[in-house]
Parts: C-alpha cells; structure tokens; sequence
C-alpha cells in the first residue's frame, strides 16, 4: 500500500524533482517507509512506499530489463506469484520479488489485457520513456483512489490524493460549484469531478492512455447481474470456498496483520476465516451505538484477542477536522469517523487488516433492499392509489410511514439513492444560495446508471446503484483514507471478482426474503459461525451525533460554526441555525442534515480559509 504522484509539463529535470518532493511529502501518510522519485525533461513521477511485499527489495519506481518502461503503484496484487510464473516461462526476468514487477512485466506482455488478468486493489502508471506514452488504470472496483486534473494550466496531473495536486505550482484551486447540490443528498461527493474543480476521480474498472497531450480513457471491467437458476446449496457452498480462497490470497504479506471486527456477519466471516492473532473494534458509550461486547465475544469464542476502544464524544468532535482533511472531500457519512480511531489503534500492532467491507453490496445485505410481508400485501393495491400517496409521502417532512408509503408507492428510480437520502431537492433550495444550485439533480445522477438494469428486477437495480456509487464513492473511499492516514494497509476479501462472478448470477429469491437480508450469503456462513452472528440483522456502524447535538456544549460548537461569515458563500445562514435550533430546542430530527453541512464546512475551512 503505497502512493503514488505525477506531472506532465514543460518544466526541466530539476523543477520537476523540486516539486516532486513537495507533492510527495504531502501523502507521507501512504508511505512513511521510503521515497522514490523518477524525473526526466519529458515526465515527473513520485512514490512513497509502505512497506508489505518484499520489504528490503520494493523501492520504487521499478524498471524492466531495458531501462526503457518504469512504474509507480499502489496497491496488491494477490495473484501475483502465479502471474510471475507464467511470465518467467515467456522469458521476463525479474529484479524483485514485489507484485508489482509483476504489472511491469505483465504490460509488456499483454498491453492492456493484463487489467484482466489482475485479482487485486490497484492503482498504478507505466511510463513508456521511448514513446512518451503514459498508461494508467484504476482496479475493478476502485478500492484504490487515482485522482487525475486534464489540464491545470496546460500542466496534465495526477495523484492518490488530491492533497498531493494542490503542491504543483499549475493547480489552481477552486471550489467545484456543481458538487454541493448533489452531495447533500448523497452525503459523499457523488460526481466524477471532485469538489476542486478540475480535479476528476478515474472511474473503477477504467484505464487510460496519455500521449502527446491526449487523454484516451477506456472501460475494462463493467459490474453485470445475470441470475442463473441452481439450488440454494450448490450457491452457499461455492460462495463458501470462493470466501476461502480469497482470504487465503489477502493474507499474503510480509508483515504483521490483523482484523476488523464488528458484531455483525460480514467481518465476523472474515474473522472466522482468516483466524488472525488480533481483532480490532471501537463503539459508543450510549445504547444501541456500541458493537464492542459482541466483537469481543465473537474474539474470546474463537480464541483471539480484541483491542477494542470507546470513542467519548469530545475525541469524535476534535477528530473532524483531520477525517476532513484525510479523506481531501468532504465526507459526510459519521462512519468515517470510528472507522478513523479504529485504524489508529490497529496501527499500534499491526500493518495490515481484513474488513468485510463489500459483502452488502455483492449480496444484497442493506436494510433497505429488504421487502417485508407487509411490503407484499399493500403492493397488491392498484398502482393508481399508490402511486398518489407516495408522492404525497415524498412532498412532506418525516413522519411515521413515510419511507413504507415511498418506497411501495412510487418507481425505485424516483427516490433510491442508497443507503442515505439526506436533503431533497426543495429542501436545497431552502438552505442552498442559487449559485450553488446549478450541480445535478439526484435523479440526474441516478438515471444513467439505473438506465444499464431498466429490465433487471428492483433489487439488482438498488445493488448496481449502491456497486457504481455508494461502494466506491463512500465504503472504499473511506476505508482507503482512514487506515492510510494511520499507515495502514487496508484489505477487503470479498471484493474480489471471482467473488463478484459468483454473486452477479445469484437469483434474486436468494438474495432478500421477508425475514432477511443476503439469504445465501448468510446460509455459507454456518460453518464459520455461531447461529446468532449468521443471522444478526445489518446494524452499520451508527454515531450518537443526533443525540449530542441536543447536549448544549456541542450544539455550541456546531452552531459557532454555522454563524461563521465564510458559510453565507454558500448557505443561507438564518435557514442552518434554523434547522440546528429546531433540532435542539423543539425535537425536530435533523442531526444528519446537519452534520454534513457541519463537516462540509469543516473541509472548506481547512483547505480553502487556512489552507
């Protein structure tokens, strides 16, 4: 796990190494066990290494036999050893014994057909110094961030994280307008242009080809659903040896690793599987917000030992600035959080983790693709009466019934965006200055998307939506930020693609029933654990924050920052105290329309006031 930077400009050698340093100081986090720089009049690359595979001998940028084709990466590559094999039959010859070689060697071979070859996380170039060609590629599921900018100044750029752009003297920093509409709803940064303008995210599954000041991108992988009829069994006990053999392969490593572990099914599988010597979790104080007992009895009953933490609200509030920070966008789901206490005290034992992260996403796990008994019975009515009371529903404030009357009453593609839907569109308008308002609609996100699964039954739209944006512009994106901030290498078994070939042809009957969710999915689990993790309902990883804000010392803290000067830029101010006063003295539910208004600020304080 690594990160890597690069320019094309017109600059000379010297220049380039110069800003090379800057950037690449910059994501010190990713790599804190050595530097690499390559420079040359045409091209400036930058690497900084966490150590993983091939501790003494995976300095890079690593060359081929001629001299003439280098590489950055970031990343695993898990099949690398057979890959190695097959290539050394063809007559490479290897200087290292790092996987990444492995892409080097592989490209030369195959060109872009190694992408398909590759079962990993990835985000690498290759520079080709004989034909001024840079080849780049991002992996299938975009695990690994590749944050690239066109054209700064007639400057072409890239990095791992967009902190590491802001040192190119050509960056011109400026907020994207068009990203705030669509990330109050999303609560995560929902378009292919990031919040600095000009700054755009390769898509997962995408490679491209830079080459006389052409930018060619091209898709190598797509995410496809196709149901194939089989018994149940013959699913759950394929999805258990595919769980087997991927974890077998996320174990590969030359350092010491560790778990994840929450009480529900999914790390709790990877847990059982892998057997490490150490889990890690963290909770909350209050009720209902603390995972940690059941973590730890999972840990005791299978003889590990758990390191476990309670976050107290005053380290949550003062961590949010830093999670800002780290994560470069503005991340508005709360998760982010534990998820960046977790990796601290992970990083105190060991250099890799297993997380579950994925599984909700292959097989159908969220809450909201559940369909209940009740669900049945009132889609039995006449769509004409549904249909009004839905977008009767969808008009007014939260009220008991509201979600049932939406989700059973109007088309999936008028109101899913995945697991949160903070403000509506009216509501945006209410709290959002008109130049602010010009980004895309959610509906316009969603459209192109679910316009790929129009025929495909309502689960496989939900699980397609969630697979091109909430997984990697959320789920991935975080748990990629928050254990690099801490030098920790993140790794997620289930986001294999032999794991995806399996789960695209599960039909949808296996996925949901009306008493759970990823039915096959749990049903491979019994062998790995008790009855009580396998069927332990999706909890997610809920904060308090909703019910601190109701405490004064920290509703005093947000609402100093919603009477900042800087927020009338972007909202109308007397319309946040509003939401926030009404939240706290008359018991109106609005902690998490606050709280990615809160961070948001947070994030443009930090890099646009005192950056």
């Amino acid at each position: 796990m690594c990160g890597i930077v690069g320019f094309i400009d017109k600059r000379n050698k010297k220049d380039k190494e110069k800003i090379l340093k800057e950037m690449t100081k910059k994501i010190y986090h990713r790599g804190p066990n050595s530097e690499g720089i390559y420079a040359s009049n045409d091209i400036g690359l930058g690497f900084r290494r966490l150590s993983i595979i091939d501790l003494d001998g995976g300095s890079q940028p690593i060359y081929n036999e001629q001299k003439d084709k280098l590489i950055i990466f970031n990343g695993e590559i898990y099949n690398f050893l057979e890959l190695r094999e097959q290539l050394e039959k063809k007559g490479h010859i290897f200087s290292t014994d790092t996987d990444t070689e492995v892409i080097l060697h592989g490209y030369e071979e195959y060109g872009d057909k190694i992408l398909e070859k590759l079962r990993g996380m990835f985000s690498f170039v290759i520079w080709d110094i004989k034909n001024n060609n840079l080849f780049g590629a991002r992996d299938h599921f975009g695990i690994k961030p590749f944050y690239y900018a066109p054209n700064m100044n007639g400057t072409f750029m890239f990095a791992s994280e967009i902190k590491a752009l802001l040192e190119h003297p050509d960056f011109i920093k400026e907020v994207n307008k068009e990203a705030l509409r669509p990330y109050l709803t999303f609560q995560f940064s929902a378009l292919n242009e990031t919040f600095f303008k000009g700054v755009f995210k390769l898509k997962p599954g995408h490679y491209f080809n830079y080459k006389d000041g052409k930018l060619d991108i091209k898709s190598y992988f797509e995410v496809k659903f196709d149901s194939v009829e089989k018994p149940i069994e013959k699913y759950a006990k394929e999805i258990q040896k595919l769980v087997d053999e991927s974890v077998e392969y996320h174990k590969r490593s030359d350092v010491k690793s560790g778990a994840f572990l929450s009480g529900g099914v999914d790390s709790s599988y990877i847990v059982a599987t892998l057997m490490p010597n150490k889990t890690f979790s963290v909770g909350f104080e209050r009720e209902h917000f603390n995972e940690v007992d059941q973590a730890k009895e999972l840990s005791d009953m299978l003889k590990i030992e758990n390191i476990n933490k309670i976050i107290k609200p005053d380290e949550f509030f003062d961590s949010l600035e830093n999670v800002m920070y780290y994560c470069d966008e503005p991340e508005g789901n709360p998760s982010a959080v534990p998820l960046y206490f977790l990796s601290e005290i992970a990083s105190k034992y060991v250099t890799v983790v297993l997380s579950g992260e994925g599984a909700d996403e292959l097989f159908a796990g969220y809450n909201c693709y559940e369909i209940s008994a009740q669900d049945l019975i009132y889609r039995k009515l006449p769509k004409f009466i549904r249909y009004p009371l839905g977008k009767i529903a969808y008009a007014l404030p939260w009220f008991h019934g509201r979600k049932f009357l939406i989700r059973n009453g109007l088309p999936l593609e008028d109101y899913f965006t995945g697991s949160a839907f903070i403000f509506n569109e009216k509501e945006k308008e209410k709290v959002v200055k008109n130049e602010y308002l010009v980004g895309k609609t959610f509906k316009e996100v969603t459209k192109p998307i679910f316009d790929k699964v129009k025929d495909k039954d309502e689960v496989t739209k939900m699980q397609y939506l969630d697979m091109h944006l909430w997984l990697p512009e959320d789920i991935l994106l975080k748990a990629d930020k928050m254990t690099m901030a801490h030098s920790i290498e993140l790794r997620v078994p289930f986001m294999d693609k032999t794991i995806m070939s399996i789960a695209s042809k599960i039909p949808d009957k296996y996925k949901v029933t009306t008493e759970t969710t990823k039915y096959v999915f749990r049903k491979s689990a019994y062998e790995r654990l008790p009855e009580e993790w396998v069927k332990r309902p999706k909890w997610g990883f809920p904060v308090p924050f909703h019910y601190w804000i109701k405490e004064e010392k920290y509703y005093k803290k947000v609402r100093e920052e919603f009477e900042q000067d800087y927020v009338n830029e972007f909202f109308h101010q007397k319309e946040l105290l509003k939401l926030l006063d009404d939240h706290f003295y008359k018991g109106k539910t609005n902690g998490r329309k606050i709280y990615i208004i809160y961070v948001f600020l947070l994030w443009y304080k930090k890099y646009f006031i005192e950056g």
